[in-house]
């Protein structure tokens, strides 16, 4: 009822060629064919079905998307996969619903022992996503109902079957499953498994391909344990390696003699990507611990994937009830570009699993840290200085309207910054030493505000000028005027902050992970910043032209050469003056989106805009002849353009 299909016949091997018709976009169209959903499509959004290849249950589901079909999920499983869980011979096997049965009334006890007869048949079947989800089943199950007395048998044969979903040659295939929590599945029923590992003769060893599991009896004597890994993390014979040290102080917190077992998975990370669990990069091994309930702090270190120098590490621990990466759990201790040192808690409820991240939009340079905090030093100084000096000269220089609406815009321009740039301060100080996520929020919200108050007061300005230049002959009205810039400067920047926060923070999507600011991977609340900025730039570099513009007809119209240079010279000086003050060095800001990792783009964006504070006293205030003349009346409207 949903399509029409043509059917044609193509040879003498059955197959058909097949024309099916959607009428609209998101319904479901059963294509039992083979191959039909390879084809080109024409409507965007419009979803196949293709449940028919050969030696398969299942189907694949792909969607319309410029023309081409492009899979979404699959959950094709293989028939003897099918075959080995519906079975109950003498092996151990999940029914329908994964459910174990007994299988010692089949006379095989001892696969309840090691396991080891279930193996051969999971080894045997393609690692496809429907393979991949019966087989993360399968194990949580095992899991549940079969983690007494895991001796080392049992996990080499647990070991392989996780192996075999972990290998790096199937990771892609991770993306196709429907039930994205199935990574943080496989993840806890491994933990849960290997925390019951019976350590016999003071150690355990056991080492797949993608999976490694170590552990070791530990007491108050210890001095210090460690755990250390190299793996493979792909294809080739590429190693990746990491380690976890329980400390000695903790160590002495034991009361009696007890295990420890270490998990590292090198492929795990780049699963839960694929997944889209969580979309994050992770930057390297996943290090899971079962400790006793004594000891709360661990240290590891990982080696990183990704050796880029200016790449910063985030230390996370995995959340098991939320499923996400969570930085509470972690502190970095040392990050170099080779490897990063966390020390983490460890909680068998929650935090059990830790990683590291990789954060690709902050670039960690020494450069960087040292130019912007000198540099908001000497914008924070400058700013006061500024408006100590308003402050002084303001009867003598506000004594017109348009002056007066002038100097209101510059004061608010370097109040707004001033108060950002002490906040940005707080704000970092706040993240690194309290982390408490409502202060957080709180000095987000008024950074926001006093960011956004700045660039709408340097679009007030920006229109002031502009009414200067083109509407020359006519009068503001003073309470007018005051009006429409107060309402500009901080009534549109409060809406902008308070609609923001309402928006977001109940889905707890306000702040980033990380810092103090605003959030932009999981509800893209940056925007609510970068969008407004981005647009009163483009409005004061329009204001710019028509500054320039307007002088280069004056200089024509005077018709002398010999003021040719004068009227270059008066150009470049308007230009800069008016960039810093109408805040055009924040559009560097553009080139550090578009490549954010570009160390010279980020110098220079930070050089310029930290040092805001230093140019606005400079070209606003100190080369303003009026603050030092301040009997000087003789003003025109389109001086405020040129500011001189």
């Amino acid at each position: 009822p949903h399509c029409s299909t043509i059917f044609v016949p193509s040879d003498s091997s059955g197959h058909f060629l097949v024309s099916v018709h959607y009428p609209k976009a998101g319904a479901v169209f059963p294509c039992c064919f083979l191959g039909v959903c390879t084809s080109g499509c024409g409507v965007n959004g419009a979803i196949c079905s293709e449940p028919c290849a050969r030696l398969f249950h299942g189907e694949r589901l792909f969607m319309c998307q410029d023309g081409k079909w492009q899979k979404t999920t699959d959950s094709l499983l293989s028939t003897n996969m099918a075959s080995m869980l519906s079975t109950s011979s003498s092996k151990l096997l999940p029914g329908p619903g994964i459910k174990l049965q007994s299988v010692t009334t089949h006379g095989n006890r001892n696969c309840l022992a090691d396991l080891s007869c279930i193996v051969p048949d999971i080894l045997s079947s393609p690692a496809i996503p429907g393979n991949i989800v019966n087989i993360v089943m399968l194990l949580k199950n095992i899991s549940l109902k079969l983690s007494e007395d895991v001796n080392r048998a049992k996990m080499q044969s647990y070991s392989k079957i996780a192996n075999h979903v972990l290998n790096a040659s199937v990771i892609s295939n991770w993306a196709f499953i429907r039930d994205k929590a199935a990574s943080s599945i496989l993840l806890d029923s491994v933990n849960l498994f290997a925390r019951k590992l019976l350590i016999k003769s003071g150690s355990e060893s056991i080492l797949e391909d993608f999976m490694s599991t170590k552990g070791s009896s530990i007491n108050k004597k210890t001095p210090g344990k460690r755990f250390d890994f190299s793996m493979r993390f792909n294809n080739s014979n590429s190693t990746i390696a990491g380690s976890v040290l329980i400390p000695q102080e903790e160590l002495l917190k034991i009361s009696t003699p007890s295990d420890a077992v270490s998990v590292a998975f090198p492929t795990l990370g780049a699963i839960m990507e694929a997944s889209q669990l969580d979309d994050v990069f992770v930057n390297g091994m996943i290090l899971s611990v079962a400790l006793p309930e004594e000891l709360r702090q661990i240290s590891l270190t990982f080696e990183k994937f990704n050796k880029s120098n200016n790449v910063m590490a985030r230390c996370v621990g995995w959340h098991s009830a939320e499923k996400r990466w969570d930085e509470a759990a972690c502190k970095l201790k040392t990050d170099d570009a080779n490897s990063s040192v966390c020390i983490c808690k460890h909680h068998h409820h929650t935090f059990k699993s830790f990683s590291i991240l990789m954060s690709p939009n902050t670039i960690r340079n020494t450069v960087l840290d040292y130019i912007t905090f000198v540099g908001l030093g000497i914008s924070i100084f400058s700013l006061l200085l500024c408006l100590t000096i308003e402050a002084v000269v303001w009867h003598h220089v506000t004594n017109t309207n348009i002056a007066q609406m002038r100097h209101i815009c510059l004061v608010n321009i370097a109040a707004s910054l001033l108060i950002a740039n002490v906040l940005f301060i707080l704000a970092a100080v706040a993240y690194e030493k309290v982390k408490d996520y409502a202060i957080c929020v709180a000095v987000t919200f008024f950074v926001h505000l006093s960011y956004l108050s700045l660039f709408f007061w340097m679009l007030a300005l920006g229109l002031l000028i502009l009414h200067g230049l083109l509407l020359i002959f006519r009068k503001m009205k003073k309470s007018a005027s005051m009006a429409t810039a107060f309402f500009i400067g901080y009534g549109c920047p409060l809406i902008i902050s308070v609609l923001t926060v309402a928006i977001t923070e109940p889905r707890k999507g306000y702040v980033r992970d990380g810092a103090c600011w605003l959030n932009w991977r999981d509800t893209k609340a940056l925007l609510a910043f970068v969008i407004p900025a981005l647009m009163i730039i483009a409005v004061n570099l329009v204001v710019v032209v028509v500054v320039v513009v307007k002088t280069g007809r004056l200089s024509v119209r005077e018709g002398s050469r010999s003021q040719d240079l004068s009227s270059v010279t008066r150009t470049g000086k308007n230009v800069a003056l008016l960039t810093p003050v109408l805040g055009l060095t924040w559009g560097f800001g553009l080139a550090t989106i578009v490549r954010y990792d570009s160390l010279g783009f980020h110098v220079t964006f930070a050089l310029l805009n930290a040092l805001q504070g230093f140019f606005i006293l400079l070209f606003g205030t100190l080369l303003d002849r009026k603050v030092w003349s301040p009997f000087d009346v003789h003003l025109l409207s389109h001086e405020l353009a040129l500011m001189a």
